[in-house]
């Protein structure tokens, strides 16, 4: 779908001129924090070979009145003029959030998304420009812009799936020094649920731990201590005189010699990356579900408290209503 609806316009216009097809206008990109939602955009307008412009979503928010419109307008035209382009907006929802009549800003968002709007329709054409945009919170997102004819096409991302990790934990540890005993498979098995930026994590955060591993017996060989040298006390020695005391001491077992192995990336260390970031996304769903709990006994209170009478007693319904009716206590 990414394919059809911008590589090949952008590389074959002249086909879909001559057919009369018009192509998709514009493509959202909706998925979960660290499903890759930036990395695709770059990746193809480099296989595109098209010109990139990126615009985080709030860059464009200014306290000057007019100067949000303004962006968004310097924005296409610098488009125009470097076609083939694509336009990425990530995070779309910050930027087009859903109107509201109540707003106390001078009504920017209203009009930072209708200059939008008019740039996405094209009036004035815009022949060789896709506009991309990705947000892991579509429902906060303008009904207005995923019409057809502006965001023609959306395509949600989800978490990578066994085989997909094996592909990014190939990619992140390409060229690192790993240990043979190592399998990629048994790390993708190990990592349900975890997104391309996560795996990332894990073989920088292993990396480091080896790194600290390897470097940290070192520190303490070789190092070269500089004394002062005040009047009327004799002198302590040069520097390199130093330097040759430690050493043979070393050779003599006064420091403990450093193993001969070679920098190596080791099972445990990617054991621990992993444990480090189970234990913080275990905290942060907690988390979740606590503020989860208290919105729920938030909402069952609100339905409680409408369904009592002004008096604070539960409105009469059913039987009781029918013989309250009956003996007079509330008029027919």
């Amino acid at each position: 779908m990414l394919t059809e609806g911008v590589e090949w316009p952008l590389r074959f216009p002249e086909v879909y001129a001559n057919a009369k097809v018009e192509a998709p206008r514009g493509l959202l990109l909706s998925g979960p924090p660290g499903s890759g939602k930036t990395l695709i955009a770059r990746a193809l307008a480099n296989q595109c070979e098209a010109s990139f412009i990126s615009i985080k979503g709030p860059e464009l928010l200014s306290k000057w009145v007019g100067e949000s419109e303004k962006g968004i307008r310097e924005v296409f035209r610098r488009a125009k003029q470097a076609a083939p382009c694509i336009v990425f907006f990530d995070e779309l929802d910050a930027l087009a959030p859903r109107r509201a009549g109540g707003e106390l800003d001078g009504q920017v968002g209203n009009r930072v998304i209708a200059q939008l709007l008019t740039e996405m329709d094209g009036i004035e054409g815009r022949e060789g420009v896709i506009v991309l945009a990705a947000t892991n919170r579509p429902e906060l997102i303008d009904p207005a812009l995923l019409r057809p004819g502006r965001f023609d096409l959306v395509v949600e991302l989800e978490y990578p799936d066994e085989e997909e990790r094996c592909a990014i934990f190939v990619v992140h540890t390409r060229g690192k020094p790993l240990a043979p005993e190592i399998t990629l498979e048994e790390l993708a098995q190990l990592t349900p649920g975890r997104s391309g930026a996560d795996i990332e994590a894990i073989c920088r955060r292993a990396s480091l731990l080896a790194l600290r591993e390897w470097i940290a017996p070192r520190l303490n060989v070789g190092r070269v201590q500089v004394t002062e040298e005040t009047a009327g006390s004799e002198p302590s020695g040069t520097a390199e005189a130093e330097t040759e005391t430690k050493t043979e001491a070393a050779k003599e077992g006064s420091f403990p010699a450093l193993p001969d192995t070679r920098f190596l990336i080791r099972p445990e260390h990617f054991a621990c990356a992993i444990d480090e970031q189970r234990e913080r996304y275990a905290v942060q769903e907690e988390a979740e579900e606590t503020i989860a709990r208290r919105e729920e006994g938030r909402q069952r209170m609100i339905e409680l408290a409408a369904g009592y009478s002004a008096n604070g007693k539960p409105p009469l319904r059913g039987f009781r209503l029918w013989l309250a009716r009956l003996f007079g206590l509330v008029p027919s």
